[in-house]
């Protein structure tokens, strides 16, 4: 019997966990092996090199960020509202390798040197903001209304962990829940 290989999403999940604590320079073929138990020699079988795993983790994230999250908020249907509701509790819960903050954040500041990856994020981005107008023009007739809900929405989800401040006397997941009842009224 022979060897089990390492499933090749693996590779893209430890380089995505190593790009986030590291950025793209944290991509290292032999750490990855290492962190993953296994042989470099592994990694060949799927990618042609380095460059090649960067663009399929780049490919899997912007996937993982946009048309997976939104068919799997779309699969239970209901209304604009509901489905809101099910997108704030997902992607508020939802951590793993392809939609950790740490990634995003580590993409961002990846496409301020790299024109290619600018050009993935602006497409993932441009995808969830028109997403959340779809849902939004549902319930807001105005345009104005759905364009600020959306951009709250948003940068709810890229700056919430990175604010420090304190919530006053409540914690950090009532004042969430008292915007979200907000964006949603």
């Amino acid at each position: 019997m022979g060897a089990i290989r390492t499933p090749r999403n693996k590779w893209i999940e430890e380089g995505l966990r190593a790009l986030a604590a590291g950025g793209p320079e944290a991509v290292r073929i032999e750490v990855l092996a290492q962190a993953l138990g296994v042989s470099k020699g592994g990694f060949y079988g799927y990618f042609r090199n380095r460059a090649a795993l960067l663009e399929e983790m780049l490919d899997t994230w912007e996937r993982g960020v946009t048309e997976d999250v939104i068919e799997r908020i779309e699969r239970d249907g209901g209304d604009a509202r509901e489905r809101l509701a099910r997108l704030f509790a997902y992607v508020g819960s939802s951590e793993t390798p392809v939609t950790s903050p740490g990634v995003e954040l580590a993409i961002r500041d990846w496409a301020r040197r790299d024109e290619g990856v600018a050009r993935s994020l602006r497409r993932a981005d441009n995808r969830r903001m028109d997403y959340l107008r779809e849902l939004y023009r549902d319930f807001c007739p105005d345009e104005g209304d759905v364009e600020a809900r959306c951009l709250i929405t948003f940068s709810l989800r890229i700056g919430d962990h990175l604010i420090a401040a304190d919530n006053g006397p409540r914690n950090r997941t009532e004042v969430l829940a008292a915007v979200r009842n907000r964006l949603l009224a």
